[in-house]
């Protein structure tokens, strides 16, 4: 399968994404666009849409059984939900600063939703920058209220 690449708009970023069908190879946030698509599901999240990602599957996870672990867990978050970094270790069974670690090396975000994972005193941190976490937060907790009271 061809792979593909492309971006899509999100407030002042532009959302890199490598992708070939269900498999996403590695998602980035740039000040540059990319030209070229995304997958359909990653431009309809990034337009505010209650989307599930859990569809795509991640195509570069750094090896290790405890990044499994973590990554797992990470994915299992629901969309507009926040959990601790203490939470997703006591869960994969390591400490909240591999957690970290493990989500500074997540080559999928969106797909692996570490922005959904959180300090216990604050948002954390987020390459490249925290305020991007932020706005994915507050553009889920929006979604999610919009769908409530659709439903």
């Amino acid at each position: 399968m061809e792979m593909n690449t492309g971006s899509a708009r999100f407030g002042l970023w532009y959302v890199h994404v490598w992708w070939a069908g269900n498999v996403i190879y590695q998602v980035r946030f740039s000040r540059l666009l990319l030209e070229g698509p995304v997958p359909v599901t990653i431009a309809r999240y990034l337009a505010g849409k209650v989307v599930d990602l859990s569809v795509h599957e991640p195509g570069a996870l750094p090896p290790g059984e405890i990044y499994a672990r973590i990554y797992e867990e990470v994915r299992r978050i629901p969309y507009g939900e926040t959990v601790t970094y203490g939470d997703i270790a006591r869960r994969a069974g390591t400490s909240p600063r591999v957690v970290g670690q493990a989500m500074r090396r997540n080559m999928v975000p969106l797909v692996v939703p570490c922005h959904r994972v959180v300090s216990q005193s604050g948002i954390g941190g987020f390459t490249p920058d925290p305020a991007i976490k932020e706005d994915l937060l507050t553009m889920e907790r929006k979604g999610k209220r919009r769908s409530r009271q659709t439903s």
